[in-house]
């Protein structure tokens, strides 16, 4: 019995959690997409200075890694594959894996670790020192001030950022091609591109985009819900960190499962 209840009480909470977070990302988006309508600039400036941090900042440590990543799969991939004399498909596998996959999912893990925490320890920390009060006594809503400009910015880099992700991918790949499969460098992209529909992009850039809702609604959520002390500020970041992970695994899961049977259909 005792066991039944703890399970109840966790999915409860999980589910109540999930509440917040859908609360939360819906407010962002109305001040997004709607208060514009109604009289209520968006703050550009700042939402501009959000995005030179997500995205321009991301580039040299997320382009090393995935550069390395689709060498992996090169090797990977030609493991196999030349057991079967089937070196050529080289290419299509590095592509389709890095556009449908690991794209968008190794650039969310990288902003999470770049750009989560720092949603969560900021707001933490304005949360500790009183200044969300501070807004709200001015009349400026916090989640205006410091959510929409977050949101706006995520929304809008995370895509570019698969973009980039995943032609660093295709070249680390052709890294290997070039030099065990018996490409040239054109050859080898040229393949790459053939083996892609447009669907493999799009899918990819449809999971960025809630990628970067979840990651900021989960950042923004822990750091308003921060306790008093400077120690509450390292637990909602680390807390940020986990949960974000968690969730962008189990969005990525839904939305593939979802193009799955849309494309089976």
């Amino acid at each position: 019995m005792e066991l039944a209840t703890q399970i109840g009480g966790a999915v409860t909470d999980g589910l109540a959690y999930l509440g917040a977070l859908a609360t939360l990302g819906g407010r962002a988006a109305y001040f997004t997409f709607v208060a514009p309508l109604r009289g209520k600039p968006l703050r550009l400036q700042r939402a501009v200075s959000q995005a030179m941090q997500v995205g321009v900042g991301a580039l040299p440590i997320l382009s090393l890694i995935t550069f390395f990543i689709g060498l992996i799969l090169a090797l990977q991939a030609a493991y196999e594959l030349r057991k079967f004399g089937a070196m050529n498909y080289v290419a299509s596998a590095v592509a389709i894996s890095m556009t449908r996959e690991l794209g968008p999912l190794i650039t969310a893990i990288v902003v999470i670790g770049r750009s989560g925490s720092a949603f969560a320890a900021e707001i933490g920390t304005m949360k500790v020192t009183e200044e969300i009060d501070a807004l709200e006594t001015m009349a400026i809503n916090p989640i205006h001030f410091l959510v929409t400009p977050k949101f706006l910015a995520m929304i809008v880099m995370l895509p570019c950022l698969t973009i980039w992700a995943n032609f660093m991918g295709v070249l680390g790949g052709s890294l290997f091609g070039v030099a065990q499969a018996n490409f040239v460098f054109s050859g080898y992209i040229r393949a790459s591109l053939d083996a892609l529909f447009l669907r493999d992009i799009v899918t990819g850039l449809i999971k960025s985009v809630m990628f970067g809702i979840t990651i900021t609604a989960v950042g923004c959520h822990e750091g308003l819900s921060t306790g008093a002390g400077a120690e509450q500020v390292g637990r909602s970041t680390t807390r940020a960190v986990v949960v974000s992970i968690f969730l962008v695994i189990l969005v990525d899961l839904v939305f593939t499962t979802l193009f799955f049977f849309v494309s089976a259909a």
